[in-house]
């Protein structure tokens, strides 16, 4: 079975550091920080992140003797990501999968891997431009279908189930009207979402990114803030809701019950995928497409800064807004999509769809459940 996927990987630690390492691939190269694995081993975590340029899912852990693993798989058109140590759902261009680790607490594959994550079931949804995904309370899986402008759950007969639109959209149609993209949750239910504009007609949201974007409270259709610039990504934190002001290039604090913005940090890139945990904020962020910068506020920011954008994950200090660690990719990936946690994860690794090591790897319960169950 595959390991660290054959990404390329160094640490910026000077001419005493092991490579991160592993093999070689094409003209992708992987950087890291000098402290950015001594960090994941500090919070005992591995991190997931997808690439819907290039369709891909990889899961950075931790090897022995100081190494990073950098696994990676295919799925297509990969976007929004929902993690935790047991399970990762996965929104590609056509389906929702659902990935299942097999492997028993004391159990590796590899000799290294504390997960293999499975494909173990896929709903085909059609194409939706589905963009952020999360579990509910009960299990359900709820999502932005960025096309139909709405929030939904999947369906037994259908591509989707409809389950909320914003008030200011009239019609569910496949027009991304607004661009719905970002969903929060909070106690297992949806909190949050955000837009990049309140328009009504088919793609009205282009022209209105440099300013047409809200915060929306699901709980009673309010708009808590407006005026953002492409914003991405909300996270329900206790001192407020997170979110990427991505045409600005800045993370933000939203106070929501007032709408007031506190400018957190500024990070060079175009900025996707938000994951909280200890004071600290992992962010995603992508060089652009041609044109997709101009007439936003993070052009002129990166000028200001005498700097160029760069694709990567950024964690930074959510008291100082200082970026503490950073992992850089440079090469055929210019773009990054969602970003998640995985708590108490070492080293994970996953099997992708159509690789060999799906036709061989054939796993089963332990016990014989009954034939037949009463009532």
């Amino acid at each position: 079975m595959g390991d660290a996927g054959g990404i390329e990987t160094r640490a910026e630690e000077g001419p005493e550091a092991a490579p991160a390492a592993e093999r070689p691939l094409g003209h992708t190269d992987i950087k890291l920080s000098r402290g950015f694995r001594p960090w994941l081993e500090r919070m005992d975590l591995s991190l997931a992140f997808t690439t819907y340029q290039t369709g891909q899912l990889f899961l950075i852990g931790r090897l022995p003797e100081g190494r990073i693993s950098v696994h990676q798989q295919n799925y297509a058109r990969a976007m929004g990501l929902h993690a935790s140590p047991q399970r990762l759902v996965i929104a590609s261009q056509h389906q929702i999968w659902r990935l299942e680790n097999m492997l028993a607490p004391h159990e590796r594959a590899n000799a290294n891997f504390d997960r293999l994550y499975v494909p173990r079931a896929a709903q085909v949804t059609g194409d939706l431009d589905v963009h952020e995904i999360a579990l509910d309370s009960r299990g359900r899986a709820i999502f932005v279908a960025t096309r139909f402008n709405c929030l939904a759950t999947t369906s037994a007969t259908h591509g989707f189930k409809p389950l909320w639109m914003p008030p200011f959209v009239s019609k569910l149609a496949a027009e991304d009207r607004c661009h719905l993209n970002g969903l929060a949750m909070d106690g297992g239910r949806p909190a949050y979402v955000t837009a990049i504009s309140r328009s009504d007609m088919v793609e009205g949201w282009r022209d209105r990114r440099r300013d047409g974007g809200v915060l929306i409270d699901l709980a009673d259709n309010r708009v808590v803030a407006d005026g953002l610039s492409m914003p991405h990504s909300p996270r329900v934190t206790p001192d407020g809701v997170l979110l990427l002001d991505s045409g600005r290039g800045m993370i933000v604090r939203v106070d929501p019950a007032t709408g007031g913005r506190t400018d957190i940090a500024f990070c060079p890139g175009f900025l996707r995928g938000l994951a909280v945990i200890g004071g600290h904020a992992i962010v995603t962020v992508s060089m652009p497409r041609e044109g997709i910068f101009e007439g936003l506020e993070l052009q002129d920011q990166l000028a200001k800064r005498d700097g160029a954008p760069w694709c990567g994950l950024c964690i930074v200090d959510l008291r100082s807004g200082d970026i503490v660690e950073w992992l850089r990719i440079d090469g055929a990936i210019r773009e990054l999509f969602d970003v998640a946690i995985l708590p108490g994860v070492a080293c994970p690794m996953a099997v992708g769809i159509g690789s060999p090591e799906l036709n061989s790897l054939v796993s089963h319960d332990a016990e014989f459940a009954p034939l037949f169950v009463e009532g």
